[in-house]
């Protein structure tokens, strides 16, 4: 069993030919709005890679609560525990150039209201062995709390350190499980711009310094990770690609399934990588992560 920890968005996205500078200002050549934050969009992916998934959340009293929870209701995801409160639901401003790289301006809202004792009971309802998935879109106090309880009750937490934030590092050293891009990697370190192979040794590093499962993810260049002592290397498929708004919470949300149905490490990162490639494919963050069974077909292909 997942439980997810984390935000729930509605995403407003505009596509351009390129970001405007400070001052500047540029014509969208596109709009659409798609379900997202972070929490809702990696309970989906576990959810669609075959995890029973329960999502704690908020959502506000507004018009867009509704079409935030309507596509992990409609996949079975366990709502029972998503609270209304009287913020605004989170909303995502997102803007996706021509090459697919993209620039987010998060508006937190009801997230926001996620307290130490909604924390508290997420962990209270688990059991021993169960996962528990988090990122950096709702308060640090409720994330701090959550990953101490996890450990006391032997649930394997995994934290997302995205987007990066000022408690990131505090809060990822209580992590059984750390997930990061190179850039978020690089500020969990305090090397910024280093190349593959600094990035390996800074992860064995930390690996060896703390014994918990790092992983960090390069894009077009793969995966990296360290556990048990080993270190992991996964390429990644090449893609044509749309957009890159749900490619690391597909990640994310995949991995975790991985490890909650018992896959090994490398087979887990794999599986992981080719959902996220798949979801570059298509645009949105929810409806581009990708079904289990095309991402199965894909990586048998992959691997033969």
């Amino acid at each position: 069993m997942i439980t997810v920890l984390g935000s729930i968005n509605m995403d407003l996205i505009a596509k351009v030919d390129g970001f405007p500078k400070p001052g500047e200002t540029v014509r969208g050549l596109a709009f659409a709005t798609s379900a997202g934050g972070k929490g809702a969009n990696q309970a989906l992916a576990a959810r669609r890679a075959g995890a029973d998934v329960l999502l704690f959340g908020a959502v506000g009293r507004d018009r867009f609560a509704e079409p935030a929870l309507a596509l992990l209701k409609s996949e079975g995801v366990d709502l029972e525990s998503i609270r209304t409160v009287d913020e605004a639901t989170g909303i995502a401003l997102i803007q996706v150039d021509s090459t697919g790289e993209n620039e987010i301006t998060v508006v937190s809202g009801a997230n926001w209201c996620i307290d130490r004792i909604d924390a508290a009971y997420a962990v209270q309802q688990m059991k021993t062995g169960d996962h528990l998935l988090m990122q950096m879109e709702i308060p640090a106090d409720a994330l701090e709390v959550a990953l101490t309880n996890a450990r006391k009750a032997g649930v394997t937490s995994l934290l997302n350190i995205a987007p990066f934030t000022a408690d990131a590092a505090g809060l990822a050293g209580l992590a059984d499980v750390v997930i990061a891009n190179e850039n978020e990697f690089g500020q969990l370190c305090g090397k910024t711009g280093m190349v593959i192979e600094k990035i390996e040794s800074e992860l064995k590093s930390m690996h060896d310094e703390t014994g918990q499962t790092v992983i960090v993810t390069l894009g077009g260049d793969g995966v990296i990770a360290a556990r048990h002592g080993q270190i992991s290397r996964i390429a990644a498929m090449e893609v044509d690609t749309v957009d890159t708004v749900g490619a690391g919470d597909t990640f994310c949300g995949y991995f975790a399934a991985g490890l909650d149905g018992g896959m090994d490490i490398d087979a887990a990162l794999q599986r992981a990588a080719i959902a996220a490639s798949l979801a570059c494919m298509n645009e949105g963050a929810q409806p581009a992560i990708p079904t289990a069974r095309d991402t199965d077909a894909a990586l048998e292909i992959f691997v033969k």
